[in-house]
């Protein structure tokens, strides 16, 4: 089994020790398994991170199944055990985002930069599904990447575009045993509901995972293809004055199309989510249109001044920047002395400049 060992070929990995996230499941068992096997050659090492989640009486004993899979085959194990109390509602969502944080955590303590994770071509569909019936545009639709970065943790997908079928065969074919998790028979679930009609409605309509995957790659290549001008754009058109003050001539902005827009404005005032998309296009519906009195998204205002679009932080009133203040500052940065900045601006430059 060479998939492995042609994904990390294919996005240049070079790591020496690289996690693996693993469950007990099929999927993840026979990814640690195939990783191990066909790294091995190249000195490379494979660690196994299972996350004990409490939520089920079983938990521990499956995080004990898995270890002793492990051990047999000589591959570093670690359970990480998700402590405290667990919330009542949005369980899935809290369980997903504490076992990521856990090996997140577990990562950074040991100076492992790439964690492997086992989502098939399966989950894929059942994504691109689940974000479709929730509305979600060009980014969301596009769901999951073979590789991401999240909080500088590398996320490698290895089994994207694979048939579960084959992670089973291959633990048939080594007469490993793997453990059925039982939430994924909970209907309250809009993907296990997915996953119960999923054969009826390939065969019904001729949509299967192999197709989703195709059209998911081709709005992938839209995306990143629409990212690259965005990215452009903003190196050109946006001025950055001390990573806390952005702007851009209002003529800059009229001349982009919508969805440049869009980006633009959500990339500048997002803070660790990206704002609603309903509340970015109300910015762009009351900014299209002058005079402009100016708004507030997320923890940031944007406003227009001097003939430019500001977005700047929101800040305490108490504070305020004075001609002294401003005049000690462009001294010790001169760039400033010839442009108009606005207070506000001027204000929380000042600030992160901790002149306050």
């Amino acid at each position: 089994m060479q998939i492995v060992e042609e994904f990390l070929f294919k996005h240049h990995i070079k790591d020496n020790v690289i996690a693996v996230g693993v469950s007990g499941g099929a999927d993840s068992l026979a990814l640690v398994l195939m990783a191990a096997q066909s790294l091995a050659v190249y000195g490379k090492k494979i660690v196994a991170l299972t996350v004990d989640h409490g939520l089920r009486p079983t938990s521990a004993d499956e995080a004990a199944f898995v270890a002793e899979i492990m051990r047999q085959n000589n591959i570093e194990h670690h359970i990480l055990v998700w402590k405290g109390e667990k919330p009542e509602n949005g369980i899935e969502e809290a369980a997903r985002t504490a076992r990521y944080e856990l090996m997140r955590k577990w990562c950074a303590e040991h100076g492992v930069s790439s964690l492997m994770v086992a989502h098939h071509i399966l989950d894929q569909a059942e994504t691109f599904l689940m974000r479709l019936q929730r509305g979600s545009g060009l980014k969301g639709l596009c769901c999951m990447r073979e590789v991401t970065v999240w909080r500088w943790l590398n996320i490698l997908r290895p089994l994207l575009h694979t048939e579960p079928s084959v992670m089973e065969n291959y633990l048939r074919q080594r007469h490993i045993e793997w453990v059925h998790d039982e939430s994924n028979d909970d209907l309250q679930f809009l993907r296990n509901r997915i996953r119960n009609f999923w054969s009826e409605f390939a065969a019904q309509t001729g949509i299967d995972a192999e197709k989703l995957d195709g059209a998911i790659q081709c709005l992938q290549s839209a995306e990143d293809y629409i990212e690259t001008q965005v990215n452009d754009i903003m190196r050109r058109q946006v001025t950055n004055d001390e990573d806390v003050v952005f702007s851009f001539k209002y003529a800059d902005y009229s001349a982009w199309h919508t969805e440049i827009k869009f980006r633009i404005i959500a990339a500048l005032c997002r803070r660790e989510y990206i704002p609603r998309s309903e509340s970015v296009m109300g910015v762009i519906e009351k900014l299209n249109h002058l005079p402009f009195a100016g708004v507030t998204l997320g923890n940031k205002e944007i406003f227009t001044a001097y003939n430019r679009v500001w977005i700047v932080p929101q800040l305490e009133a108490k504070h305020k920047a004075t001609r002294k203040m401003w005049k000690n500052f462009t001294e010790l940065h001169p760039a400033y002395k010839e442009r108009k900045i606005p207070h506000k601006a001027r204000l929380a430059v000042l600030k992160k400049g901790e002149v306050f």
